[in-house]
């Protein structure tokens, strides 16, 4: 007899599956579709995209291998290189100024001010318009014969410049002024929920120790949202990675290659260059770039939890 069988005879039970896996079975079968779903779309066409990453494919995909000649090509490709840099000044002008602004205003509402509910409307509306409305919108708003620019000028300050779309050294910033406006109203909700969910003792223990509200709200209310914060985040960086339609509205990539985006890179070699191999591969670096920043970022939030 084994030592297993043994110590279920000693103990008079027979081994069962444990309790944990068989709570909530109905959930977890009905599930079993949806991570079929997860694992033959996601993983399956991940990995069929960084195989054929590492062919000469076309027009159509081909098993011509030619190793990692297709990312030499793309690291020594100027417009991959200006699409790169862009994506990192976007990406961390929207990470800081979206988490400020955001909840600068979730805090400012959480006073309880008069027609808190039509400000919230306002600033949250921008959030529902498409990315290609709120681009085009922009367009209009920084061109300089028909938006700020024309306005200032016809007021009789002559002198003044304001063309951001039209600057190749400044164009992303442009970018990032449209990208804020839409989605700022939504960082900022998510904030106003995290505020409100702060028990009133203690906004009242440190009204009567004293403490400043900027004090409070930096030693004592941010550390409490960390959940918020890391929500936050995380949807901002989505919508850092896959940065696209706003740029099509608004400038095309232009002036140039001054606001290429990895994004467009990716499709345009894929559909108008008709070059899947080149287009697989910089799909393949944006996975990559990805996983660099979540895979640390999950270790420490998950890992050392599991550990404690």
């Amino acid at each position: 007899m084994s030592t297993a069988e043994s110590s279920a005879a000693g103990t008079g039970k027979t081994s069962r599956p444990p309790a944990r896996l068989l709570k909530n079975l109905t959930a977890k079968i009905a599930a079993i579709p949806m991570m079929l779903t997860a694992l033959v779309v996601f993983v399956g066409c991940t990995v069929w995209t960084v195989f054929y990453s590492f062919t000469s494919s076309g027009l159509l995909p081909s098993l011509d291998f030619v190793g990692f000649d297709q990312y030499d090509r793309l690291w020594g490709t100027r417009r991959w290189l200006v699409s790169i840099n862009n994506l990192a000044i976007y990406g961390a002008c929207m990470l800081v100024f979206s988490m400020v602004i955001g909840f600068t205003l979730a805090a400012l509402l959480d006073r309880k001010i008069r027609f808190e509910g039509a400000f919230r409307t306002i600033l949250l509306y921008p959030f529902a318009l498409s990315f290609i409305v709120t681009g085009l919108v922009w367009q209009w708003i920084l061109n300089p014969d028909l938006g700020v620019q024309h306005v200032v000028r016809s007021m009789g300050w002559e002198s003044f410049n304001f063309d951001p779309l039209y600057n190749a050294d400044i164009v992303i910033y442009g970018i990032v002024i449209a990208a804020l406006w839409q989605g700022t109203g939504l960082i900022m909700v998510i904030m106003l929920a995290g505020l409100r969910g702060i028990d009133e003792d203690i906004w009242k223990a440190a009204r009567v120790d004293g403490i400043p509200v900027w004090k409070t709200y930096v030693f004592v209310i941010v550390p409490m949202m960390r959940p918020v914060f890391v929500t936050a985040l995380v949807m901002i960086a989505s919508g850092i990675v896959k940065v696209y339609d706003l740029v099509v509205a608004q400038t095309s990539g232009g002036p140039g290659i001054a606001s290429e985006v990895p994004a467009k890179y990716v499709y345009d070699r894929m559909f108008g260059s008709q070059n899947l191999g080149q287009g697989f591969a910089a799909s393949t670096m944006m996975l990559l770039m990805v996983a660099i920043i979540l895979i640390p970022w999950a270790y420490l939030e998950f890992g050392g939890k599991k550990r404690g």
